[in-house]
């Protein structure tokens, strides 16, 4: 079966948000295939979700304002979120908890863990100041960021935390930049992309990026770029397949999830379902699946591979 026949299958539409989906991201995958789900909204309640059914789990209470990132930390027990309230909170994904609520001083975009199973306890935070903090969950609540300095000439909107020292950073001001922790001026490269960059992903060691008519990958660790793929239109999300055969893009000027093959950029199929455009595209840990989250408030898992899989039979 080719890419084009898996649209036979309808997607599953998780509802429940009032407004638009922001940013969706999963777990890691549990030792019995399961995984988990969260997404962002501005309707400031984000969610937590089985990744493969898409069944709702609970809501996080606690921000009053939209929430522009949620992602897991290495081994779920705990998710961070981005708020437009000033704040980034850490939560217990077991109990639905707040553990930390970290202030700022404008709207907070991205947040994210440092990816290592023994010491969850570090995250990063960036926004609309155009700083960069590094918290430490082991002080107390009202303690300083460890870190903090000045990250970019505009809004900041997605950090990844690629490697125990290694953060990289993107937003409006169009720069990619990579971070090192263990130098003293923390920059160690740069580079200017198409457009303003909305979001990032990192997946086995590769960074993906979607900045106007282009999709960008990049080596995470060794910042080579691998590929930049020309576009006919302008992405503002993407997300690769754990392959590296396909990836899945959405875009603010029309509604559709597109799937493109990695090697050639050709379209290999078009998804229609949402009714506004979609903000966010995310793979499953496994590749079975593709998530979007829209403008219309809905979250739609979108069927990869072929054969039997959660509610698909």
């Amino acid at each position: 079966m080719d890419q084009s026949q898996l649209s036979r299958y309808l997607p599953l539409t998780c509802t429940g948000h009032s407004r638009p989906v922001t940013h969706l991201s999963f777990s890691n995958i549990y030792e019995n295939g399961s995984y988990l789900m969260i997404s962002a909204c501005k309707d400031g309640a984000p969610m937590l979700r089985d990744g493969v059914t898409g069944d709702w789990i609970g809501t996080f209470t606690g921000h009053k304002g939209a929430v522009w990132s949620a992602r897991f930390s290495a081994d779920a027990e705990l998710a961070i979120t981005a708020s437009a309230d000033f704040t980034a909170k850490v939560w217990d994904t077991n109990s639905g908890s707040i553990i930390a609520s970290y202030g700022h001083n404008h709207i907070v975009r991205t947040a994210a863990f440092v990816p290592s199973y023994s010491q969850t306890q570090f995250c990063v935070t960036a926004g609309n100041e155009k700083k960069i903090r590094i918290w430490d969950l082991n002080r107390e609540e009202s303690a300083p960021a460890v870190m903090e300095w000045v990250g970019a000439e505009g809004t900041i909107k997605s950090a990844l935390w690629v490697e125990q020292s290694v953060i990289i950073t993107a937003g409006d001001d169009k720069c990619m930049k990579w971070w090192d922790l263990r130098t003293s001026d923390k920059l160690v490269d740069s580079v200017t992309l198409d457009g303003p960059i909305s979001q990032m992903e990192e997946r086995k060691g590769i960074v993906t990026v979607a900045a106007g008519c282009a999709v960008y990958t990049f080596d995470a660790l060794d910042r080579t770029p691998v590929k930049k793929q020309a576009l006919d239109y302008n992405a503002s999300t993407v997300s690769i397949h754990p392959s590296r055969k396909k990836f899945a893009t959405g875009s603010t000027n029309d509604t559709w999830v597109r799937i493109h093959d990695f090697s050639t950029g050709a379209v290999l199929d078009t998804l229609k379902g949402h009714h506004g455009p979609v903000h966010s595209i995310s793979y499953s840990p496994d590749g079975q699946l593709c998530a979007s989250g829209g403008e219309d408030g809905t979250i739609r898992l979108w069927k990869s591979e072929t054969g039997a899989y959660g509610l698909w039979k």
